[in-house]
């Protein structure tokens, strides 16, 4: 199980429509502090990572803070560049030669994974004005989810150049080396990587005009002591002076943002005590079964800590569609609404119509205590996928 705040039981109406991922934009607008209080203590950028979190309709929230967005292929880039409408930096593992030709219309920033891939596409980045970024693999990682599944650096990762590989690399025409390394990763991570970068990557370092931290810097997480990250950032560039820093969070900004809610719809027992729910586990919060971890309930307890323990199960055909085992204080029956936390991250960027099944609403709750849907999904959006 995650540990975060335990946010206060969010003013929903009572009538909302469930499933439905809920933005609480007083909880973003807190965590937007601490960007902002990072970059004016640093003069760094700081970009906004889509493929954590997008949701357009709240990006006006974040455009006064954060200098744009970063992305993982085509789509998010253009997506940023449409939407957010500030500077847009991408990265994939590969690019085909369409995908870079249109990139050249849409990002600033195109970084490249490999010293082929860069001198293969360096010609048509160059006569387009764009910057040229080399993603190195440096050795280093803290990511304290999943193993590694989500580390960028574990054995024969396909993520970013090797150090005994980096003399391949033009460097003459590089303007940003790009070090991303962590996942969810604490204050001892962020500093750790930096240190790291000056301290094993001089060399190439002074021979480009930027570098980029990456994302996995979970400044918003209970526990990251954000004073530590700017001392590094400042101690950085106090070595290198001549250099643009950039870090490109994406769950950080998002953490403890939002809820899941959703609704009891039948109870049964098998040996325990089931409750099957009109969310899934599988379609709409996948990181439960990749990761593994166990979401946060508001009111819930652990197994056996509260009166009456359940098996929370989504409605997929799916035998692993389990949610979680978690105690109440009344049993639970058709109608009664759970408020899942933290699913803001990762959540609807990810999620899926298998089996049909509908997709959330995506709502937000503001600060006046409104409740407003931007976005609501049907059978089209299933159909549409299927050709």
């Amino acid at each position: 199980s995650q540990t975060h705040r335990h946010p206060p039981i969010p003013k929903l109406p009572v009538d909302i429509a469930t499933p439905a991922y809920v933005l609480d934009v007083a909880l973003l607008k807190r965590n937007l502090q601490t960007a902002q209080q990072i970059k004016n203590q640093t003069g760094i950028k700081m970009l906004l990572a889509t493929k954590a979190w997008a949701m357009p309709v709240a990006f006006p929230l974040m455009r006064d803070v954060l200098d744009g967005t970063t992305a993982s292929g085509l789509y998010e880039a253009l997506m940023g560049r449409e939407e957010f409408g500030k500077e847009v930096h991408v990265y994939a593992p590969a690019y085909t030669a369409d995908e870079v030709d249109e990139l050249t219309f849409i990002a600033d920033h195109i970084y490249f994974n490999t010293p082929a891939q860069i001198k293969r596409f360096l010609p048509v980045v160059r006569a387009a004005g764009r910057h040229a970024g080399i993603r190195i693999n440096p050795g280093f990682s803290m990511a304290t989810l999943g193993g590694d599944l989500y580390n960028p650096c574990a054995p024969g990762s396909r993520f970013g150049t090797p150090a005994d590989q980096l003399e391949d690399v033009p460097w003459e025409d590089v303007h940003t080396l790009h070090a991303h390394a962590l996942c969810e990763a604490t204050h001892e991570g962020s500093a750790g990587l930096i240190e790291h970068v000056a301290r094993s990557f001089a060399p190439y370092l002074n021979r480009v005009k930027a570098v980029n931290f990456g994302g996995g810097h979970f400044i918003n997480k209970p526990g990251y002591d954000v004073a530590k990250l700017i001392s590094a950032l400042k101690e950085f560039r106090t070595q290198f002076p001549h250099l643009e820093v950039v870090l490109e969070p994406g769950a950080g900004l998002v953490v403890d943002t939002g809820y899941l809610v959703a609704t009891v719809l039948d109870t049964m027992r098998n040996g325990s005590d089931i409750a099957i729910l009109d969310t899934s586990a599988s379609t709409h919060m996948p990181d439960v079964l990749e990761v593994p971890y166990t979401p946060e309930i508001i009111g819930a307890g652990q197994p056996g800590e509260k009166a009456h323990t359940y098996i929370l199960g989504g409605k997929t055909c799916m035998t692993g569609d389990v949610i979680g085992t978690y105690s109440f204080d009344q049993p639970l029956k058709p109608g009664d609404r759970l408020i899942f936390t933290d699913m803001m991250q990762y959540s609807f960027v990810k999620n899926t119509t298998f089996n049909g099944t509908p997709l959330p609403d995506i709502a937000m709750l503001n600060e006046d205590g409104s409740y407003r849907v931007v976005q609501s999904y049907g059978y089209q959006q299933f159909r549409e996928r299927l050709g």
